[in-house]
């Protein structure tokens, strides 16, 4: 049998966990996560960990397993996940791989661009400036220094834009005049599987899941991190709309829409990633069975 791994993709509240469960169950496999926020210690309830019995179902990794202060990005995920895919098919034919980051996912299908070392100073004068002027300011300085990126990139996600700037920054170039490299081809099999629903479902799924984290203590959870809330890590969806309460200035029932609001745009960003790729096969998340993937 070749060696193979099942990536299970779809945007947030789907029921991609679940479904990766019951798939690893099926062929006695383990589980890697391709999550940029599950994988930091310090994160859990805004970031929708799986429960400790699911955890507990099939062996994972890349939950729970580094910290907010480590610099996590495509790169690093890409060298990590094909240590472990190696490490796992010294015992095993087949791994599963789940997550939502879509970067993360395409670094280690085909491979990252090249991008040369760029001095953290210049991403810190970036973040405090962004911290300082806010988002409008990010966008209007990437749009003219390097309207390249800016009229392909994602003009409304502050990770991305700062990324963006500091490359331009460091190197004087577009961070698009990177991303030509051919793609690699990896030495096993992977079968892409996408899991939808209906959106005003899905929505509604958001919705809940939402109410369920602040019911399980979301908000003191990110109190406790407000003495990093500075860290890339806690520039979230989840985390960052608290900002305002914890200021007085705003109620708690605005935060609790404004993170309904802005996960619900981060599955339509999300899905409009995935969609692009023509290699995923898509199913309806509420009926998909593993005997629809294993012969």
């Amino acid at each position: 049998m070749s060696k193979t791994v099942y990536i299970i993709v779809g945007p947030t509240a789907v029921g991609k966990t679940s479904f990766a469960i019951d798939l690893a169950k099926a062929l006695k496999a383990e589980i890697i996560s391709a999550d940029a926020r599950q994988c930091y210690q310090e994160l859990n309830i805004g970031v929708a960990r799986p429960s400790a019995e699911e955890l507990q179902a099939v062996p994972h990794h890349f939950i729970a397993s580094h910290s907010i202060k480590e610099e996590i990005n495509a790169s690093f995920f890409e060298n990590w996940a094909m240590e472990k895919v190696n490490s796992l098919f010294q015992s095993k034919d087949a791994v599963v791989m789940v997550g939502g980051t879509g970067l993360y996912i395409k670094a280690f299908c085909e491979g990252l661009d090249v991008i040369p070392a760029i001095d953290p100073l210049i991403r810190e004068q970036i973040i405090q400036q962004y911290e300082k002027l806010g988002l409008r300011w990010l966008q209007k300085e990437l749009s003219v220094k390097d309207p390249l990126y800016w009229a392909k990139g994602e003009q409304k996600n502050p990770q991305r834009l700062m990324r963006a700037l500091e490359v331009f920054n460091g190197t004087g170039a577009s961070i698009v005049s990177f991303q030509n490299k051919k793609a690699i081809t990896r030495p096993f099999k992977i079968v892409k599987i996408g899991l939808e629903l209906p959106r005003e479902q899905l929505y509604e799924r958001i919705n809940e899941r939402v109410l369920k984290m602040v019911e399980a203590g979301l908000e003191n959870e990110v109190k406790g991190l407000e003495a990093v809330s500075h860290l890339n890590a806690l520039q979230t969806v989840g985390y960052s709309e608290w900002k305002g309460y914890f200021d007085k200035q705003i109620s708690k029932e605005k935060v609790i829409e404004a993170i309904q609001q802005n996960t619900r745009h981060y599955a339509k960003r999300q899905m409009t990633w995935f969609k692009r790729d023509a290699g995923i096969d898509w199913f309806d998340a509420g009926s998909i069975e593993p005997k629809h993937i294993v012969v």
